[in-house]
């Protein structure tokens, strides 16, 4: 298979040291020296998440983390509030729906935030909520909603708030304890740099009240938060964790963790903010303009209109074919609309955005547009 320059919305380009870490020989996933890197690896995790909370690494996609917070925060035919501006926010309401929850889905408009006092007025006016969901980086618009402020309303009425970061955390700050985040669920391949594979999950004091006064929720085993606390205390020496781990993937993502904190967060988040500067404005020298106001943008993809000379498709092939980088369209509805440019891991490099800047240039150059 060609290799290819990723500035998709994920997942990325790993750097060396993760794929040194990936290569090594296998390793059982059990006993006290692998227990102790495991350990490390969550106490890492919990530096990049800002928080005291319980962390789990559970096995497989961000989507594994959703199911095992949606699917165990209310019980069947009980009420959450799903805020949704964009396709995954509605696929939010998707999968608590497949848990038989009556989702009450409040919808803002793709490419605006979901606002506060929206929600406010719906908190107030609906009763019966169990929880509240929203997606941090909406990444199918580039958009980043007020996580924090949404979490203080629906604390107001002591409902737990389930956040999904899978394309937040560790790429723009996420202070899960002070902003109240009971449950956050993330990803290693985004802005954690490594391989897919693992999908963090935290989960604070409020939501585990939650959790112990449900029980016989009947919504799984091992994608319920319950069974993994079970075992990091009963197999806290040996096997924390109900299943087997991905251990190259850990050992991955311990390396990566390692590098970023060294890098200091504040600084690992700047690299993001440069690479979506130069990249934005360079884009609008060119004529192209953003689906996403400045002040709303997320800066690890910027989402792009697409202009009527051209269509979206035909310039992801030409930087694909001719230039070896993959970018991303759009997605449902927005497909054909817009084009999605990600610079997280190694494509917020110089080298992965000024390659990005001069495919573009060439392909308007061929076309007459330059």
């Amino acid at each position: 298979m060609k290799n290819y320059k990723l500035m998709i919305p994920g997942p990325v380009d790993i750097f060396d040291d993760v794929r040194e870490a990936m290569s090594g020989p296998s390793v059982a996933h059990y006993g006290a020296e692998w227990v102790e890197l495991y350990q490390e690896t969550v106490g890492l995790l919990q530096q990049v998440f800002q928080t005291q909370n319980d962390l789990y690494l559970l096995v497989g996609p961000g989507t594994a983390g959703l199911d095992a917070a949606l699917g165990n925060l209310a019980r069947t035919g009980e009420k959450v509030l799903i805020l949704s501006n964009g396709f995954f926010g509605a696929r939010l309401g998707t999968i608590a729906r497949s848990y038989g929850l009556k989702v009450v889905l409040q919808e803002f408009p793709q490419g605006q935030p979901v606002e506060t006092d929206a929600v406010r007025a719906r908190l107030e006016s609906e009763r019966g909520l169990q929880a509240v969901a929203v997606v941090h980086h909406e990444t199918s618009t580039g958009m980043l909603n007020p996580v924090g402020e949404i979490a203080a309303l629906a604390h107001e009425r002591d409902l737990p708030v389930i956040v999904d970061a899978i394309a937040s955390m560790g790429g723009v700050s996420v202070p899960v304890d002070e902003w109240g985040l009971d449950v956050v669920v993330t990803v290693a391949n985004k802005c954690l740099e490594t391989p897919p594979g693992v999908a963090p999950i935290s989960i604070g004091q409020r939501a585990w009240e939650v959790m112990d006064g449900k029980p016989g929720r009947n919504h799984g085993w091992y994608l319920n938060p319950e069974t993994w606390r079970e075992y990091a205390k009963s197999w806290a020496d040996w096997h924390p964790y109900p299943t087997t781990l991905p251990t190259q993937n850990i050992m991955a993502l311990r390396v990566s963790l390692q590098r970023i904190l060294a890098t200091g967060l504040e600084n690992h988040y700047a690299q993001y903010v440069v690479a979506a500067e130069k990249v934005r404005a360079v884009l609008h020298d060119m004529g192209f303009e953003l689906f996403v106001p400045g002040e709303h943008a997320c800066p690890l993809i910027t989402a792009v209109k697409a202009r009527p000379e051209f269509e979206v498709d035909d310039l992801t092939r030409f930087l694909r074919e001719e230039h070896s980088i993959m970018i991303g369209g759009g997605i449902a509805d927005l497909k054909g609309k817009i084009f999605r440019v990600g610079h997280m891991g190694r494509a917020a490099s110089d080298e992965y955005v000024e390659a990005f800047l001069d495919a573009v240039r060439d392909f308007l150059q061929r076309r007459g547009l330059g």
